[in-house]
């Protein structure tokens, strides 16, 4: 799934590569197309594993409501909020260099990235395929 994925954002890539305006006509709606299914394909793998606080975009808002709610000023003695903080940390840090490569070199840079940072996933996670471990199996 992660293949498709990064397939989907590589050919984002080239298509807003390739056009002198990738923000108007027909070439938005095909990029809105393709980043909204690899977006899509992302959330549902993540639903179907079912792993405990992994955060995706569309659930940044409860991960922040989250934290807020197990931190020690709120009473909690949960230790969760490290990990949420660190997910929502992470992907403020992604938005942060995607941002600056898109205001600062070109609009479509950040979809090489992406697409390149997801080649690289699958390549590592190609050799836990196999794994038994519980948060690997489907929920």
């Amino acid at each position: 799934m992660v293949l498709g994925e990064s397939a989907l954002t590589l050919v984002s890539y080239a298509c807003g590569a390739l056009a002198a305006h990738p923000d108007r006509g027909w070439l938005r709606y095909l990029l809105i197309a393709l980043l909204g299914s690899a977006m899509g394909a992302q959330n549902g793998v993540v639903r179907r594993l079912g792993v405990p606080d992994l955060t995706t975009t569309t659930v940044l808002t409860s991960t922040i409501t989250g934290a807020a709610a197990d931190s020690r000023l709120a009473g909690s003695t949960e230790g969760k909020v490290g990990v949420r903080l660190l997910s929502v940390t992470a992907l403020f840090l992604g938005a942060l260099f995607g941002a600056l490569l898109a205001v600062h070199v070109s609009a479509a840079l950040p979809l090489l990235a992406c697409g390149l940072v997801l080649l690289l996933e699958a390549a590592t996670l190609a050799g836990h395929s196999g794994s038994d471990q519980p948060w690997t199996r489907p929920g």
